[in-house]
């Protein structure tokens, strides 16, 4: 597995393991500040994890379009990505 999906894998586990930590505080009805707090803290999580997937995809699929000649499809995935990204 690349390092960059290595380190997703890593985010994504933590990020479980928050949200199972919120699920608790839920549970017991904590301060909703609290739990939104918690909330934005796996929001990020998840995007950095998006960002190394992403990242890896350039280094690897998009680099090796090039030799392949699909160039053009791996661009118009990128910009689809990244409009999603940006909504």
């Amino acid at each position: 597995m690349k390092e960059e999906h290595k380190k997703a894998e890593r985010l994504l586990k933590t990020a479980k393991g928050q949200i199972e930590g919120i699920l608790k505080m839920m549970d017991e009805e904590r301060y909703c500040i609290d739990i939104s707090n918690q909330l934005l803290a796996v929001e990020a999580m998840i995007k950095k994890a998006n960002e190394e997937v992403v990242i890896q995809h350039m280094q690897s699929c998009v680099k090796e379009a090039f030799h392949e000649d699909d160039v053009e499809r791996k661009i118009d995935e990128l910009m689809v990505l990244f409009r999603k990204l940006n909504k």
